[in-house]
């Protein structure tokens, strides 16, 4: 990148910023950045602390154990993921898929039945999603499983047992918006990686060839929530999760080494708070994968047919934006985002919003 192309790129992303218009040539996209990345400072974006919603636990996320979600068409929605995304099979009982993405995470399609769906409030005009990520479940540490229930039930939060074979241990609670939490110890999913690794077999036919990706990083999971600000409070005082930036209208945090994730929604701080938004659900996922190349990634998705809408989150052209990714939709209608961030870049998406305060 020349000296010429990194001056226009920071002085694109000032404007944005700083006058909430964007440059000439870099539109914003439909999938841009929080509301308040335009509108900094003003008293809706307020970004004062809230008071804690409880005690931090001193508890760490050391793990993803597994994402769940509900989808209409199981078998489909998996062959696309391991077609294009690189993930691996564990597992098809006839109900439900499980898939593994490298050795750090997996993933649970269960087969719902239509009426499960939303039948309004579609992406961009589109027909809305037949797949709902319903529960994450996260490893933490350390784990006693009559001290992490104790400790919960301090914070006024119903454990629920979740047991399973080979001593897997874990605890469903409920967030704020009522969004089911698992946490565990990590003899599930997440061991079950290390020790056997997945090599299940099915005759379901790919949609299309391999791209040869690897799915290297969870760049992000996109959680619409009724308040922002305390969401992300029980997240990183209940799982040691750490916070990037409070934008005013939603907050980045990092999930310990599993990944990151945008908590998105109302402003208890502003006086337009309690309009009516997502509560408990996660829009989009973006994963980083390798290997990355911005113009052969496109091609190779429009290949496949599948549409590739340039995000930049800044308005920044592709090529010289500091965040580079695309969105896609799963046969299912899930909004699915792929970037080129990996663990050792994962801050690059929240240095290049951060809003900066105008002088």
């Amino acid at each position: 990148m020349t000296r010429e192309t990194r001056h226009s790129t920071i002085s694109r992303r000032t404007m944005l910023q700083a006058l909430g218009v964007a440059a000439v040539g870099a539109p914003l996209t439909v999938f841009a950045q929080g509301r308040c990345i335009r509108s900094y400072g003003t008293p809706d974006c307020n970004t004062d602390p809230i008071p804690p919603v409880f005690a931090p636990t001193g508890w760490k996320t050391a793990g993803l154990d597994h994402l769940t979600f509900d989808v209409a068409n199981y078998r489909k929605e998996a062959a696309f993921y391991m077609a294009l995304m690189g993930w691996t099979l564990r597992s098809d009982n006839g109900r439900e898929a499980v898939l593994d993405i490298g050795d750090w995470a997996s993933v649970i399609l269960r087969e719902a039945p239509l009426s499960v769906f939303p039948t309004t409030g579609g992406f961009g005009g589109r027909a809305p999603a037949k797949a709902i990520v319903r529960t994450f479940c996260f490893v933490i540490e350390p784990w006693d499983a009559k001290e992490v229930a104790a400790e919960l039930r301090t914070r006024g939060l119903t454990p629920v047992a979740d047991n399973g074979p080979g001593g897997f241990e874990s605890f469903h609670v409920k967030d704020p918006d009522g969004f089911d939490l698992q946490i565990s110890n990590g003899n599930g999913l997440a061991k079950a990686r290390r020790t056997a690794p997945a090599h299940a077999t099915w005759n379901v036919p790919a949609p299309f060839a391999s791209t040869g990706w690897r799915t290297v990083w969870l760049d992000h999971l996109s959680f619409g929530v009724s308040n922002y600000k305390r969401s992300a409070s029980f997240y990183c005082n209940l799982l040691g999760w750490k916070p990037t930036y409070d934008e005013g209208s939603q907050n980045e945090c990092l999930m310990g080494e599993v990944g990151d994730i945008i908590i998105r929604g109302g402003n208890v701080l502003s006086h337009a708070f309690g309009r009516p938004g997502p509560q408990g659900r996660i829009d989009h996922i973006s994963f980083g994968i390798q290997p990355w190349d911005t113009d052969k990634v496109k091609a190779a998705l429009e290949a496949r047919h599948l549409p590739a809408r340039v995000d930049t989150s800044t308005g920044d052209e592709i090529h010289v934006a500091a965040f580079q990714s695309y969105h896609t939709f799963t046969p299912n209608g899930y909004n699915l985002q792929v970037s080129h961030t990996t663990h050792d870049t994962r801050l690059t998406l929240s240095n290049a919003v951060r809003p900066k305060p105008t002088k």
